[in-house]
């Protein structure tokens, strides 16, 4: 392996994943393919912890979430977006792009929203018709409570969205139980393959709203998917079949560890690279232990040290890719990802050489 990622995605290919991509293609309207969707929704209603079938569509996490707005709302309907950091902003400059009226609650980075914040603008703009929120916020690695979210909004008309593209599989969820009526993943995060595939779970009140849309779509479509599967067991477009083949074989990895187990792992790897990075001078971004995620840890550089120049050196010296800070923290901060299988080794050693390259890295 060439470099190993500590990014909040992608991540590196386990090396079984690896073969199975390099596989020879199959046809994506041919029985074998069609026997292959069929088990992998099954495998991704467990993901999901949901009774309905989930979508899979070709194309990046950002896709899949204007798939959301496209589906589900129509021009000048008014949403709520609780945006606590950069990718809370992009739901904002989707739904603006369609036309959707966005009241907003924004938190500052580091933090989670408010509960009581969400009701009181429910109560003072009662067409809003759904909540959009990010599961974890990957520039911060805050973890926003759905759960209480859901409360809010399964007894209404309302519609839940959630942006679980970098939480799923290290952080628990129910997209059932919970409430949540749309939640959108992608394939190189927790899943543990390229680039390429999102996913998209949808309750029984958020395919209702489907039906209702007046946003066009051709792509983006959930009506086609839906037919598709239910009548051929197929995608309405040219998947990306490599990726779904392996799909599989991840899928079939991760719930044969379980999803309980992987994050137990998770927490204790975070919780083992927070101490190392404690002891090493550098300050946790989050305070509130109870809203960090399994994700990544993001810690604060010590005042002298250049934090985009210590990332520069550590890739161009050990081949060891860490994530920098986004906006306003370009520079300032470390967003050390363990989303893929990072071990306490690799965390050592990483310690072992940001030691070594930070006097290079003073201001």
């Amino acid at each position: 392996m060439s470099k190993i990622l500590f990014t909040p995605g992608p991540t590196n290919v386990p090396e079984e994943i690896r073969q199975v991509l390099g596989q020879d293609l199959i046809h994506h309207r041919m029985a074998d393919y069609h026997q292959l969707l069929k088990e992998i929704n099954e495998d991704l209603k467990v993901v999901f912890d949901t009774n309905n079938d989930v979508l899979v569509l070709t194309s990046s996490g950002t896709g899949s979430m204007e798939s959301t707005i496209v589906n589900l709302f129509s021009t000048n309907d008014e949403v709520l977006v609780i945006n606590t950091g950069w990718f809370g902003e992009r739901f904002i400059e989707i739904c603006q792009v369609y036309g959707l009226q966005v009241h907003e609650l924004r938190y500052e980075w580091g933090k989670t929203y408010n509960v009581v914040d969400v009701q009181e603008m429910l109560e003072k703009h009662p067409a809003i018709k759904g909540i959009f929120v990010t599961y974890h916020e990957t520039a911060t690695g805050v973890v926003n409570n759905l759960e209480q979210l859901g409360n809010l909004t399964k007894n209404t008309d309302r519609l839940l969205i959630a942006d679980c593209i970098s939480g799923m599989i290290v952080q628990q969820f129910h997209l059932d139980e919970w409430g949540v009526d749309c939640a959108v993943a992608s394939s190189q995060k927790g899943f543990l393959l390229p680039p390429g595939l999102s996913f998209v779970a949808l309750s029984n009140k958020a395919k209702e709203a489907v039906e209702h849309s007046n946003i066009p779509k051709y792509y983006w479509d959930y009506r086609k998917y839906l037919n598709y599967f239910y009548n051929k067991a197929e995608q309405p477009f040219t998947p990306a079949i490599s990726i779904v083949v392996a799909l599989k074989a991840a899928l079939r990895q991760l719930l044969a560890k379980g999803l309980p187990q992987i994050i137990e792992d998770k927490q204790s790897i975070r919780k083992y690279a927070e101490d190392k990075f404690k002891e090493l001078g550098f300050t946790l971004f989050i305070e509130d232990e109870s809203i960090r995620g399994n994700v990544l840890v993001p810690v604060i550089v010590p005042k002298d040290i250049d934090g985009s120049k210590l990332t520069a050196l550590i890739d161009e010296r050990y081949d060891f890719t860490v994530a920098g800070g986004m906006g306003i923290y370009a520079g300032r901060m470390l967003r050390v990802g363990i989303i893929g299988e990072i071990t306490e080794r690799e965390i050592d050693l990483l310690i072992e050489y940001i030691k070594e390259v930070l006097p290079e890295c003073k201001k």
